[in-house]
Formats: structure tokens, C-alpha cells, sequence
């Protein structure tokens, strides 16, 4: 029973790491650690980016609760840890690897998710400075770049009925 609990912990955390991500995305990065994120927004070839200081930054936690797990022998601990951890790691593999292509997998994607993804990102990328921006999430997509793929997806589907 204790492994269901830990196991469900684990997923809650995970999962509460989006509204914890958004947050900290929409007002520390974009806020007092722009100079840090800043970069990001802008036109860059380089293989690292001060942005990237930020995968260091938010693995603190996550270590932090690995180490008082295994001071206090406390489980809980290790599942608020790994959580986090399990979102940075969904974090890398979206952010990193299928929208800014980091590593050249899914280059050509045809999900619609992952679509959605790369469109909500694209729109967040469009402003260059903290301000005024938007879709500061990282695994959900709104609504409105949900419709917009679909719009588009329709738009495809009714034009290759037609020839």
C-alpha cells in the first residue's frame, strides 16, 4: 500500500511541476533572471546558452530532496524528488529536443501534439523581451494553440478531399 502512495505522490508532484514551471517561467525568468534568459529569445548558434544555467538551477530541489531523504531515511522525500526530477527530464526531452531540435529527432513531425507544442513555443518566441509575452507553459498547450493546429489540420483534410 505504502508503494501505491509513494508511487502516486510521485505522479502528483510531476504534475504540479507545470503550474510550478509556468509560474517561474512567466515571473523569475521573464522577471529579475531575464539577464539569464534572455539569450534564449535571441537569435543564438552556440551550443550553450546562459538560459541553459537554468537546468542547474531547478535540479537543486530535486537534490535537495534526495539528500534529506537519505539524512531523515524519509520516502516522501525521494518522491518529491523524483517527481521534480521526472519532469526535468520531460522538460529536457521537450524543450530541448522537439521544439528547439537540440538533438535532430522528430525534425519532421507530423503528432499533432508535438505540433502544438512547437506552434504555443513559436508564439512565445515571438516576443524578445520579457514583456507582453505568452504560453509560459511547457507540457500543456492552451486551448487556443490547440485549436490553431486543428483549424490547420481541417484546412489540410478539406483540401485533399476536394482534388
Amino acid at each position: 500500500m505504502d508503494m501505491l502512495l509513494y508511487i502516486g505522490l510521485t505522479i502528483l508532484v510531476f504534475v504540479l511541476m507545470e503550474p510550478i514551471t509556468w509560474a517561474t517561467h512567466r515571473y523569475v525568468m521573464h522577471g529579475f533572471l531575464w539577464s539569464l534568459h534572455r539569450d534564449h529569445h535571441e537569435p543564438n548558434h552556440s551550443k550553450l546558452e546562459k538560459n541553459d544555467w537554468f537546468a542547474f538551477i531547478f535540479s537543486i530541489p530535486s537534490m535537495l530532496c534526495f539528500y534529506f531523504g537519505h539524512m531523515r531515511e524519509n520516502p516522501w522525500y525521494y518522491c518529491l524528488g523524483t517527481g521534480i526530477l521526472l519532469y526535468g527530464i520531460a522538460y529536457f526531452f521537450v524543450h530541448d529536443i522537439i521544439i528547439h531540435q537540440r538533438v535532430k529527432w522528430f525534425t519532421r513531425s507530423k503528432n499533432r501534439y508535438i505540433r502544438q507544442l512547437r506552434w504555443a513555443h513559436k508564439m512565445h518566441h515571438k516576443h524578445l523581451g520579457p514583456e507582453n509575452g505568452e504560453s509560459f507553459g511547457f507540457l500543456y498547450v492552451e486551448k487556443k494553440y490547440r485549436a490553431k493546429i486543428k483549424r490547420d489540420d481541417d484546412l489540410n483534410n478539406n483540401s485533399d478531399q476536394r482534388q
